[in-house]
């Protein structure tokens, strides 16, 4: 049997949802992470400090004891978000990040960003202190094809912004294009990129071909296998601007398997099975640790963690759970159609 132990990971975006799906999931992420990012796109969303703080307190109180797990904050930015509260809240070390949802690009975006110039006053405040934006990196505008809306926002959105506030650190989110791993390395610095566990792995094939597949289906949509190529590259390449974030996002199956199902993929319960799986096959374990708990730290000006995993890889496949029950109904968990021979010891 085959070890590798690696220092404790972080997921640097999750969704972790409220009420009883928060009840249900995270007890997953707290199993394997030290950490986690979590997205404020609940219905109301994570607006305020105070909006924070509330839910810091749902979520601590759903985390199993004996799971050391410390989730980071973010704040929804909205077109009448308040440039002193943002600030409060990151000097409070309550808040960690602002999320760049632009309006109508993803689950619960309604109430995001129309006209980037109404949010300069906070971004401004944001790059004087050193706050990191989180981005959701996809134009809206219905005349673009959905397969191109990251690589226009990189045109129109993200270049101007980085011409304009230079200082402001940022981090593109589940980069899916080879245009987005392109452009983060062309800057050489307060720039990074998460990468999901799922988009390592399918591409759009695993939605469209044999059948709608709507377990695959999630935002931004999986692209063509060129760029599943490059988003591996970057993953296993050891490049400290690009880390493990899961955009791990539970829904109920009936509003997956619906004629309008919802964007998501719910991998936490498997993602460093995942993740072990598809360095093993870059011959990258060596650089799994950097993507999953060094990188990220590091760029978030945040101390590795001391505590350490240890991963093993056995004859048998693991039998994970296929789906996670809620109060509500079944999650279906993410199905890399390949047997995981690693699991976290």
């Amino acid at each position: 049997m085959k070890t590798l132990t690696i220092r404790r990971p972080d997921d640097w975006h999750v969704h972790f949802r409220d009420g009883e799906m928060l009840r249900a999931v995270a007890s997953d992420t707290s199993a394997d992470f030290a950490r986690a990012i979590i997205m404020p796109n609940l219905v109301p969303p994570v607006v305020t400090t105070a909006d924070a703080a509330s839910y810091r307190e749902r979520i601590v109180a759903a985390v199993p004891p004996g799971h050391h797990f410390t989730p980071l904050m973010t704040l929804y930015l909205t077109e009448g978000t308040d440039a002193g509260d943002v600030e409060a809240g990151f000097r409070s070390g309550l808040v960690t990040a602002v999320k760049l949802y632009p309006a109508g690009a993803t689950t619960n975006s309604q109430s995001g960003v129309r006209d980037i110039d109404k949010v300069m006053p906070v971004l401004e405040r944001m790059a004087e202190i050193g706050m990191t934006l989180c981005v959701h990196g996809e134009v809206t505008d219905p005349s673009i094809d959905i397969f191109d809306r990251e690589a226009v926002f990189i045109e129109r959105v993200l270049q101007p912004l980085r011409a304009r506030l230079p200082e402001l650190r940022i981090v593109m989110e589940h980069v899916t294009t080879k245009d987005g791993v392109d452009y983060v390395r062309s800057q050489d610095r307060n720039t990074a990129a998460t990468l999901t566990t799922h988009h390592l792995i399918i591409n759009r094939n695993a939605i469209l071909a044999g059948g709608i597949r709507p377990h695959y289906y999630c935002l931004p949509v999986a692209k063509r296998e060129e760029h599943r190529l490059a988003l591996r590259g970057a993953a296993t390449s050891g490049d400290a601007r690009f880390f493990l974030g899961t955009d791990s996002a539970p829904h109920l199956d009936p509003l997956k398997e619906c004629a309008c199902g919802c964007a998501g993929i719910y991998s936490s319960v498997n993602t460093l099975s995942c993740l072990a799986h598809v360095f093993e096959e870059e011959g990258a374990l060596d650089k799994l640790e950097a993507f999953t708990s060094l990188n990220g730290p590091t760029f978030y000006r945040l101390a590795p963690n001391e505590a350490r995993v240890t991963l093993e890889r056995h004859e048998t496949p693991w039998d994970y759970p296929r789906k996670r029950a809620t109060a509500e109904g079944d999650v279906t968990v993410f199905d890399p159609m390949f047997p995981l021979h690693w699991t976290v010891a």
